[in-house]
């Protein structure tokens, strides 16, 4: 039976004014992690969201991590737990946000000042984190209340994780995570994380998969200091010559990679899964808007996507080293390093991508017959994560789309990554759910971030009816 939302849905309406106001005073903390100045705003942003939730009537405990690493001198942020209900008879849903916002500054070529929301006549609401993510934690606050002035029993006990280090790596919090989760998150039924978007502007989606992440250094050396090429260019061998013709060797012009075994990782696809992308609302010219230009890989949107979403992708980023200001200098680096990452997809292990990636950069060079010396490492990696959307938390949250916003759900992964996904999976032992509330031209991470107020409000009607539909959804675990 679907549930009564009518009474929630116009309270959230009418509390609307309200709950932009809440957004406007978080916005106005400017709660930059990678700042070292800027900490105790970041705490200050803690203690502010854990304050709101006390006055909802939640049981809330700011949860201190200790010393940054490699930073001593800085406390991390902590992390804000709460719980909203302790009724055995209803399902628990552990939800997870970040109160951390990423740096910005006027001069970065902002329109508005960034730490002040400022509305426009189109309904954008521009600020630092607005959209990414304190909208999004914000629309759980919201939700409670709502149901609280509108009379409607809260249909889950609700956990919440939100956190103030993810836009500097979430330190700290991966051990928090699994400490917890036989603790204060051991009832959780399934997790609830909204802090992706949408595929394009108009129509909702449920993500359930995410690329991961392995980045390389490849590192060539030979002469013991910078030379000057007049004088030693055709007498000696330089490491910029190789690292060039090395890193050529990765990846052709269409993206394909060269790594020998490679494609043997991934897993195939699946009918199942190629039947997802024909109904998704995207086209070839939203790709070329985000691009600026016509120079994507593919003519059609599955292979786009596919692209994008549920195939590896190898990418060169840069020379440290190497000459690379505006002008002419005529040096021969004496030591250079190429740095590139693989988006990794299922079934693709870490270990087992390492060891095709030494073996293709150790032949490549070999094969220069060089005297300079390589040698290649990884900096970091990050695990792709993938979920089942017929799982009873996806088919609950794609009910509540249809009732908020009248249409399906696209059934989206993304390319990059979203690492806190796969530890809540592992440690928990839960199904996750990606449920956006922005939409894709919020800007997140960019000049004039925002969230429209569309996608804020009916955005809350979201999370308030995700909680009744999860409630009494029938546990299936396809």
């Amino acid at each position: 039976m679907a549930p009564q939302l009518d009474a929630y849905f116009k309270e959230v309406d009418s509390m609307s004014d309200h709950f932009i106001e809440r957004l406007r005073k978080a916005v106005a903390i400017p709660s930059v992690s990678a700042e070292d100045e800027r900490r105790p705003e970041v705490v200050k942003m803690g203690k502010w969201l854990a304050a709101e939730l006390k006055s909802l009537g939640a049981h809330v405990e700011l949860r201190e991590l200790g010393k940054q690493p490699h930073k001593e001198h800085l406390d991390l942020p902590p992390v804000v737990v709460a719980r909203y209900g302790n009724d055995t008879k209803k399902r628990t849903i552990l939800v997870y946000g970040h109160y951390d916002v990423q740096p910005a500054l006027m001069e970065d070529g902002w329109a508005t000042e960034p730490f002040e929301l400022t509305v426009d006549n189109k309904g954008r609401m521009y600020g630092r984190g607005s959209t990414d993510d304190k909208g999004p934690v914000l629309g759980w606050l919201n939700a409670i209340e709502a149901h609280q002035k509108a009379g409607v029993e809260f249909p889950v006990n609700l956990l919440m994780c939100f956190e103030g280090m993810e836009e500097y790596g979430s330190e700290g919090l991966d051990d928090f995570i699994k400490a917890e989760a036989k603790k204060f998150f051991k009832d959780a039924d399934a997790v609830c994380i909204s802090d992706n978007y949408w595929l394009g502007t108009e129509k909702p989606c449920l993500t359930y998969g995410l690329r991961g992440c392995s980045y390389y250094s490849i590192e060539i050396s030979g002469p013991g200091q910078d030379l000057h090429s007049g004088v030693f260019g055709g007498t000696a061998q330089e490491p910029m010559t190789d690292l060039v013709r090395v890193m050529s060797s990765l990846v052709d012009t269409d993206g394909k990679i060269q790594i020998a075994g490679i494609d043997d990782l991934v897993a195939p696809l699946t009918d199942d899964e190629q039947a997802l992308y024909g109904d998704i609302a995207f086209t070839m010219d939203n790709l070329y808007e985000s691009l600026g230009s016509t120079t994507g890989i593919y003519p059609d949107k599955e292979r786009t996507l596919m692209g994008r979403w549920r195939y590896p992708s190898l990418s060169l980023h840069g020379i440290e080293g190497a000459f690379s200001a505006p002008g002419a200098k005529t040096v021969i680096p004496a030591k250079v390093i190429g740095k590139f990452s693989i988006r990794t997809v299922p079934n693709m292990e870490i270990d087992a991508v390492n060891e095709l990636v030494y073996k293709h950069v150790n032949a490549a060079f070999k094969a220069l017959g060089s005297k300079n010396t390589c040698k290649c490492f990884l900096q970091h990696a990050g695990k792709w994560w993938v979920a089942s959307p017929k799982h009873w938390n996806f088919t609950a949250a794609g009910k509540a789309v249809e009732r908020v916003w009248g249409v399906k759900p696209d059934l989206t992964r993304e390319g990059g990554s979203i690492p806190v996904t796969l530890t809540f999976e592992q440690a928990t032992g839960k199904n996750v759910l990606l449920l956006p509330m922005g939409s894709s031209t919020d800007a997140a991470h960019s000049i004039n971030e925002k969230l429209d107020r569309r996608n804020y409000i009916e955005g809350i009607k979201l999370l308030g009816a995700y909680l009744h539909y999860v409630a009494e959804e029938p546990m299936s675990e396809a």
